[in-house]
């Protein structure tokens, strides 16, 4: 009778025992997750504060606004950007690069700064790394830094587009059809104005870019489709009024140009339709093709590119990015009558840019709201499975203490025991949902 007595009494003990270590779990001593305030929100709200972060603003960012005015309507597929890059099959990186947005910085992060299996090898004194995949003499990445510039000085996309699938099945030496390769472009932006000017200073300098190929529908556009901006070599010292009175100038609207595809618009030939219908096809072109690739970053937001890079292909850096405003650009300074002339000469670019800066935005947002999600569900999984581990111990617990019990009266200790984790449990999915 004693020997019963003192099991009766040693289960509600137990349960109280696993009350406290579960408490322990789901509400540290150095945590106020549980801690009861004197504010209006409820007791739901008050024992449970993960409720907050469903009706609440996502955690603050550095340099992030906590809202973004929308302008654009993005959808959801728009938005979430993952891509399985296998780097072991047949999946190609393709970088566009376009001038002065940064490319360079980035197309060297590409090959010396990616945590990889096999590391790009990169010489000393020579401008391009040899980037295979793992135990394959195959490279995963098409760039100035990788390939050279296979398809041409900084290729656009109407050149890269039908001209990096020959290419790279050529280098490779395999078959167009048994091989088909999956390819992913890459870009990177900059504003207008900024990347205006940086231009034109590097042609300053004595920049050309004349071997550039420009090809479109098979062919390189004629002199009269793209008269020169200069006589001579080059266009060293060019003061900015002459760089901006060259209506030829490719500098102009460069970005639209460069993603948009030529073939559209009849290539460079301007008398194929007029300019206000060709700009309007143009940047509807650019638009599609920058929202349908698999990742562009900003210049002006490099931490943020480096982790939607790293989101979209679950690639590590190893080295973070770093931001740098003191460039040449930044160091002219320009009246508000040229700024507002140099805007009117790249009108498309600022509109792309525009629509670039919100899109990359709230793909940031979206994707910080699903790393979130992600690590509360990571917690939540390991909350359980540690109360799992605990129910365990304490059945066990109950047997040894038990000693010669009958099987009935160990069974209803158990159902006790599970009737409070799975209390446990629900209150979990409270918060959740």
């Amino acid at each position: 009778m004693e020997e019963k007595f003192s099991r009766l009494i040693f289960v509600p003990i137990a349960v109280v025992i696993f009350l406290m270590i579960g408490y322990q779990y789901v509400c540290p001593a150095d945590s106020n997750a549980c801690r009861f305030r004197s504010d209006e929100k409820g007791l739901v709200q008050q024992r449970l504060p993960a409720f907050d972060s469903l009706y609440s603003e996502p955690e603050a960012d550095e340099d992030f606004p906590a809202k973004i005015t929308s302008k654009f309507n993005f959808t959801e597929r728009d938005l979430d950007r993952h891509v399985d890059f296998n780097i072991r099959g047949d999946d190609v990186m393709v970088f566009l690069h376009i001038q002065k947005t940064g490319g360079t910085t980035f197309g060297r992060h590409l090959v010396k700064n990616i945590q990889l299996e096999q590391p790009c090898d990169c010489m000393a004194g020579q401008r391009k790394c040899t980037c295979h995949r793992p135990g394959k003499a195959e490279s995963w990445l098409f760039s100035r830094f990788s390939t050279g510039w296979s398809c041409g000085l900084h290729a656009d996309w109407t050149e890269l587009t039908s001209c990096v699938p020959v290419v790279m099945n050529k280098k490779d030496k395999k078959n167009v059809q048994k091989n088909k390769k999956n390819f992913y472009y890459i870009t990177m932006l900059r504003d207008p104005v900024s990347r205006y000017l940086s231009e034109w200073k590097h042609v300053q300098r004595g920049a050309t870019w004349k071997t550039a190929l420009h090809m479109c529908d098979g062919r390189p556009p004629t002199q009269d489709e793209l008269p020169a901006c200069y006589s001579g070599e080059d266009w060293t010292g060019v003061p900015l009024t002459d760089f901006m009175n060259c209506p030829s100038n490719l500098a102009n609207n460069r970005q639209v140009r460069m993603l948009a595809d030529l073939s559209l618009v009849g290539c460079y030939n301007m008398s194929s339709m007029s300019e206000l219908e060709r700009g309007s096809v143009l940047l509807a072109s650019a638009k599609a093709n920058l929202r349908n690739m698999a990742f562009f970053g900003l210049t002006e937001f490099q931490r943020k590119t480096q982790y939607l890079f790293e989101r979209t292909f679950g690639l590590r850096f190893i080295r973070a990015f770093t931001q740098i405003n003191s460039t040449r650009a930044a160091s002219v300074g320009i009246s508000e009558k040229v700024r507002w002339r140099i805007e009117g000469l790249n009108a498309l670019d600022v509109e792309l840019y525009e629509y670039a800066k919100e899109l990359f935005l709230r793909r940031y947002q979206d994707s910080r709201q699903r790393q979130h999600q992600e690590e509360r569900l990571r917690r939540r999984q390991e909350r359980q499975q540690r109360q799992r581990l605990h129910r365990n111990y304490l059945v066990e617990l109950l047997r040894l203490g038990g000693g010669g019990a009958e099987e009935e009266e160990e069974e209803e200790e158990v159902k006790v025991l599970e009737e409070v984790v799975t209390t446990e449990d629900y209150s979990s999915q409270v918060v959740r949902w």
